[in-house]
């Protein structure tokens, strides 16, 4: 059993369907949900009125499991069901339940809603009286939270499927969905809880990224055996400079700047280097590479690009490396070195360059990852990670991070941890996590500078 697996609605319904097979009832199954997401409610709800929209599947059957379990406790509880169950499970539950019901919203107002009209495997908008019920128990109730997911949510994708309301809490029933770490769905859920109901699941299904475990250098270090980081900037200084300020306190032993810029206000520990390019990155002692930042996408830009993909070391592309590369760049690399760090929109281009169909970030991201064989880390809102078949989710960040230049000390994190061990998929999950951390230790409306500085304070939280 674990609680870091996040899984596809074919992957659920397998999990359910396994946990029956080895002798655990579908009405066990429901019991364990209900009861546990009745947990989360009576908390929340204090004593005060709770309402519970029931659906005619078995998320129906989890909240009547749920409002009986609140009765029960003393609470005053309205079940409001436009239908009658569709299941003979969900059926059972109703008959268990012994509270009120009622059809519609009308005239209804407690303080908290609890949304079972549909839960994972819903495909289609809702329509008639559920869209009704919902969009009314929404606007009448000022604490509302979902069970599962958000009625009107595509689990798998994401996607909103017609007019969504906002929810306070959303409960994961006995796995987490897809859903509860892609935007925009992620964007209405508010806070998210996970209640294991005792599933058994396989090692291979998708997963949230562990939050990472650093050490200090060991005792014989010395700057080059805790990793040498090149930096190659271009075009326009700025951004380049953002990113090694960022990977001067992610942990590499020793960063240099490969710049034919003026840098008067660099800090004097940064080491800037001019001249050829291909000389300076000759450097034996190099152990990853960053580029992208502010490298301009003319054809001098392109030529810095395929100096440093020739060197064959392990390497971060972002940024305007992510607009100049394509199959011609990649051709005879090793592309499981390489670590791509788009956005939505670089993503996009990506996958134009390389001829990869895709619907939505999740699939595109994907889709790069098996076609190319780079690891993907699509950054936003909704991060995530393809990699070595992997596919990971992550924490949700500060929104704050919404702005100029933080994606510029995403990628110096990155390659400063690649430098420290060489490994794209490891150096990006403990780039997110410092990113994200760092951005809770800076105050709020931070620059992107504010945010470099914030990730030494940040990376201490992870020793």
């Amino acid at each position: 059993m674990t609680n870091d697996a996040v899984l596809t609605v074919e992957a659920m319904r397998a999990a359910e369907a396994a946990a029956m097979a080895a002798g655990t009832s579908e009405w066990e199954l429901m019991q364990r949900a209900g009861q546990g997401a009745a947990d989360y409610v009576w908390r929340i709800a204090a004593g005060r009125a709770v309402t519970v929209l029931c659906g005619p599947g078995n998320n129906g059957g989890d909240g009547y499991v749920i409002a009986e379990s609140l009765s029960a406790r003393g609470l005053e509880v309205t079940v409001v069901a436009p239908v009658e169950p569709g299941t003979d499970t969900a059926a059972r539950a109703r008959a268990s339940y012994q509270g009120s019901i009622q059809h519609a919203v009308e005239r209804l107002a407690n303080p908290i809603m609890v949304d079972c009209l549909f839960g994972y495997g819903l495909s289609r908008p809702l329509e008639g009286n559920f869209a009704e019920v919902l969009v009314q128990a929404a606007a009448s109730h000022p604490y509302r939270i979902a069970v599962d997911v958000p009625s009107g949510v595509a689990s798998d994708s994401g996607a909103l499927l017609g007019e969504v309301p906002q929810f306070h809490l959303t409960q994961a029933l006995g796995a987490w969905k897809q859903a509860h770490f892609l935007m925009p769905a992620l964007g209405v859920m508010g806070a998210r809880r996970l209640v294991p109901i005792g599933l058994d699941l396989p090692d291979e299904v998708s997963r949230v990224a562990p939050r990472p475990a650093l050490a200090p250098p060991p005792a014989d270090a010395h700057k080059y055996k805790r990793g040498l980081l090149a930096i190659v900037a271009g075009a326009m200084p700025g951004a380049a400079m953002l990113a090694a300020q960022a990977a001067l306190r992610s942990g590499a032993g020793y960063v240099k700047l490969l710049s034919d810029h003026s840098h008067p206000d660099a800090p004097a520990e940064l080491v800037i280097e001019g001249g050829n390019l291909a000389d300076r990155l000759s450097d034996e002692r190099i152990g990853a590479l960053l580029i992208g930042p502010g490298l301009g996408r003319d054809e001098e830009a392109r030529r810095r690009l395929c100096a440093v993909l020739d060197t064959r070391e392990p390497c971060v592309l972002d940024a305007d490396a992510l607009h100049l590369l394509d199959p011609d760049l990649l051709e005879g690399c090793d592309a499981t070195r390489l670590l791509v760090t788009p956005h939505e929109g670089e993503l996009a281009k990506l996958c134009d360059a390389f001829g990869i169909p895709g619907d939505g970030k999740l699939d595109r991201a994907r889709a790069l990852h098996e076609g190319t064989g780079l690891a993907v880390l699509a950054k936003g809102p909704d991060t995530i990670l393809c990699g070595d078949g992997r596919l990971r989710f992550f924490p949700q960040a500060s929104s704050w991070l919404s702005a100029a230049g933080t994606g510029d000390v995403l990628a110096g994190i990155a390659a400063a941890r690649l430098a420290t061990h060489g490994d794209p998929m490891l150096a990006a999950g403990e780039a997110v996590y410092l990113h994200r951390e760092a951005a809770a230790i800076a105050a709020p409306a931070f620059t992107a500078g504010q945010l470099a500085e914030a990730v030494q304070p940040a990376l201490e939280r992870f020793l």
